[in-house]
């Protein structure tokens, strides 16, 4: 059964319109202008990312799609904090992302971005309501309160009756699941997701990206990362990375 545990953030855009245009770059809630990445290779230098141009407004659904060796993976890393460009622009809720130190991007990492990646990287030796406290632990949140939140997290995936399992006891879709409800806890900000379906048969597949569908219409913020086109149509708006350089595509979702 749904819950409704979050204050909508702005409302959601309908469903693409293939024609639709990109939000405007000043008024966006995220915004990146000419990113460009280097990497050194021995004597030669690597452009993995090409001026890339990007902008979102709050409560936008967005998949970046692309094929292996395209530049998608480095960019994810870039909107998530976990890099940083060689040039360009990035900022964030208000926040210029080049202008701060480590200490605040960690801040931004644990508290602004949610990461749910292919593999849900839940730990072993904890079950599944342990899993997803952990963002709440490093946060300094009181135990009653953390636990707390985390059964609010999973039951609005669907595991109320799962909390005390372990991982090796979920099924692939309900271990995503968790990884779900723990990305959401601390209430970030931007839901980031790398694959999040990658390593799913097709109909668990559906079951998430519905649930991504539902985040959305609660006014969640979703950029998606993707080498799949039937996974990237499930967002409101695409956009295609091809050797580094990111352009507009229409967005395909169904109504």
């Amino acid at each position: 059964m749904s819950m409704k545990l979050f204050k909508r953030r702005g409302s959601p855009p309908s469903p693409a319109d293939p024609t639709a245009q990109a939000p405007d770059a000043q008024s966006a809630f995220f915004r990146m202008e000419k990113i460009n990445k280097f990497y050194q290779m021995g004597e030669e230098q690597a452009h993995i990312l090409k001026d890339v141009d990007l902008a979102l407004e709050r409560g936008e659904y967005l998949s970046v799609l692309g094929p292996s060796g395209s530049g998608k993976s480095t960019l994810m890393n870039i909107i998530g904090c976990l890099d940083v460009a060689n040039s360009g622009r990035y900022t964030l809720d208000g926040q210029v992302i080049e202008d701060l130190g480590e200490g605040e991007l960690a801040r931004i990492r644990s508290r602004e971005i949610g990461f749910i990646f292919q593999n849900s990287q839940l730990l072993p030796r904890l079950n599944a309501q342990k899993n997803v406290e952990l963002p709440l632990i490093y946060a300094g949140v009181p135990p009653k309160e953390r636990r707390r939140r985390a059964r609010e997290m999973l039951e609005r995936v669907g595991l109320s009756d799962r909390m005390g399992h372990y991982p090796n006891q979920l099924s692939g879709g309900q271990q995503q699941r968790v990884a779900i409800a723990r990305a959401l806890v601390g209430n970030p900000t931007l839901l980031l997701a790398d694959e999040p379906t990658g390593a799913l048969d097709q109909k668990t597949g559906r079951q998430v990206m519905g649930l991504f569908r539902e985040l959305n219409d609660e006014g969640r913020t979703i950029i998606m990362i993707t080498h799949d086109m039937n996974i990237a149509k499930n967002a409101r708006r695409v956009v295609h990375i091809i050797d580094g350089i990111l352009t507009e595509g229409g967005g395909t979702a169904d109504a």
